[in-house]
């Protein structure tokens, strides 16, 4: 039975190996809720997103995300809690050696998919979702920076996940791109119930496009005032 929060934090902490990185962490996000991540750079928040898919270990409390139990999770299940969460990175992390199509046919086949024609329907929809699907066999190096941002939110959609978690998706592009980015965003997170927990600096597009905001400081994770 589907709780109706994808992520509950109860008391969470998280450490580098040089020292404690957030302590005392609890909050919520409700299926189908788009939530800002703020906070000053070196604040936590990269950190609390690695941690959410398992990337970086969860010292203390409880923590449930897509519902799974991320303080007792084996590492033979962290594909599973993966397939149902879309990440989006700054600098995007394409594969520049291949396709757009080739780029998204790698994480199918990595995540289990095999017949060749459900992978390219999965594809060609996903890419006509975020506005590229003439751009499938395009050389990812040849595209815009904000192609390529598209086809990194294409690669977090391409298995239908609960949640993306997008780490700072604006910061290397230019005022206009951002905003057609942040406008895919929050069409996705409308038109499809995709949760997300979006990364930012951009205080103009948290104004433009307002939602719940958190904030890492002091070592925590707090509500704005």
């Amino acid at each position: 039975m589907e709780t109706e929060n994808i992520i509950e934090l109860n008391n969470v902490s998280i450490s580098h190996q040089d020292g404690l990185v957030l302590s005392g962490v609890t909050f919520s996000l409700k299926r189908g809720e788009f939530v800002y991540l703020i906070g000053k750079s070196g604040a936590g928040k990269t950190s609390l997103l690695r941690s959410l898919y398992a990337d970086k270990t969860i010292d203390t409390g409880t923590a449930m995300v897509c519902g799974m139990d991320l303080t007792a999770i084996r590492k033979r299940q962290i594909p599973l809690l993966r397939r149902k969460i879309g990440v989006v990175f700054q600098n995007f992390r394409l594969l520049t050696d291949r396709s757009v199509y080739e780029n998204l046919n790698f994480v199918l086949r990595a995540t289990g998919w095999k017949k060749r024609d459900e992978i390219d329907q999965q594809i060609m929809q996903t890419l006509q979702a975020v506005g590229i699907a003439d751009k499938a066999d395009a050389m990812t190096y040849r595209l815009s920076e904000g192609e390529q941002q598209r086809v990194g939110i294409a690669r977090a959609l391409i298995n239908n996940p609960d949640l993306i978690l997008a780490d700072e998706p604006t910061g290397n592009l230019d005022p206009i791109t951002s905003s057609e980015i942040m406008t895919l965003l929050t069409d996705i997170n409308r038109e499809q119930g995709v949760s997300m927990i979006i990364s930012s600096h951009d205080f103009m597009m948290i104004d433009k496009f307002p939602a719940r905001v958190l904030c890492c400081e002091n070592g925590g994770v707090v509500v704005p005032e």
